[in-house]
C-alpha cells in the first residue's frame, strides 16, 4: 500500500525495513473513493490523516459566492492532511478530482509513530515542509508569472512529482483533470486555461489529449516555466 510513499521517501533518505513495516502499520486497509468526493471538509475535526494511494486530488477553499481556489494538486504517495495530526481543524478541503484509492491514518497510530520512530517522523515532517515548499511556488506563480509560465510550471511540477514515484513512462504521464479543475488551480478562467493549452501545443511543448500530456520539450517548457525542482527535495539528504 505504501509504495509510491516509501519510493518518494528514500529519494530523501534510506528507509529502514522497520520503518517501512511501522508505516503499513499505521495505515487502515485501502478503499476506493469515487471522483469529486470530498474526502476532507472545511472546517472539520478530523481524527485521522488519509494517504492517497492511487489518482489525484486537490486541496480548496472557497469563497462566499462559492468559487473555489486550488491550492495543491496531490498525487499518489502524499498524505494529503498529514498536518491535521496538529492543526486538528481544518482550515481547507480536499476533494478527489478522478476515482482514487485512499487509506486511513489514524492520529492515535500517527503519535505512536513519532513517538516511536523518530527517524521517520522527521522524514514525514519534511513532507509536510515540502507542501509548504509548494504552496510558496503556488504563491509566486499566480502573482508573478505569466499565464503561459504558470501552466507550464505546474505541467513540470506534477510531472516531476510523479515521476519520483514511478507514474511516468518516458516524457509522458497521466493527467485526468478538467480545464474547470486547472481553472481553479491557475486561478484563470477556462477560456483562458484552454487557450494557454492550445498555445503549448502550437510551440510543440506539450502532446496533450486529456488525459495524457507528453512533454516534447523538456528544456522549453522549463526554461518558460523557470522551473527549479529543489523545492520538492527530491534528492538524498539525510535527515
Amino acid at each position: 500500500m505504501t509504495n509510491a510513499l516509501i519510493e518518494k521517501l528514500t529519494r530523501r533518505d534510506v528507509v529502514s525495513a522497520s520503518e517501512i513495516a511501522a508505516l503499513a502499520e499505521v495505515l487502515d486497509p485501502p478503499r476506493r473513493v469515487d471522483a469529486h468526493v470530498d474526502i476532507v471538509l472545511e472546517h472539520a475535526y478530523t481524527e485521522h490523516s488519509i494517504l492517497l494511494l492511487e489518482g489525484f486530488t486537490a486541496r480548496y477553499s472557497t469563497l462566499s459566492d462559492g468559487r473555489r481556489q486550488i491550492t495543491e494538486i496531490n498525487v499518489a504517495g502524499d498524505f494529503v492532511d498529514l498536518h491535521s495530526l496538529l492543526m486538528k481543524q481544518m482550515d481547507h478541503g480536499v476533494v478527489t478530482l478522478c476515482p482514487c484509492v485512499i487509506a486511513h491514518a489514524p492520529h492515535s497510530r500517527l503519535r505512536r509513530l513519532t513517538e516511536e520512530h523518530a527517524h521517520l517522523t522527521r522524514l514525514l515532517w519534511l513532507d509536510t515542509i515540502v507542501d509548504a515548499a509548494i504552496h510558496r511556488q503556488w504563491l509566486v506563480a499566480m502573482g508573478r508569472r505569466s499565464g503561459l509560465g504558470h501552466l507550464a510550471h505546474l505541467v513540470c511540477e506534477l510531472f516531476t512529482r510523479l515521476s519520483a514515484v514511478g507514474l511516468t513512462e518516458g516524457q509522458t504521464f497521466n493527467l485526468p483533470l478538467t480545464q474547470t479543475v486547472l481553472s481553479d488551480a491557475l486561478g484563470l478562467s477556462t477560456v483562458h486555461v484552454n487557450r494557454l493549452i492550445a498555445e503549448l501545443r502550437r510551440e510543440g511543448l506539450v502532446r496533450w489529449s486529456n488525459p495524457q500530456v507528453e512533454i516534447l520539450d523538456w528544456p522549453r517548457l522549463s526554461q518558460i516555466a523557470e522551473f527549479d525542482p529543489t523545492y520538492l527535495r527530491l534528492h538524498s539528504q539525510p535527515v
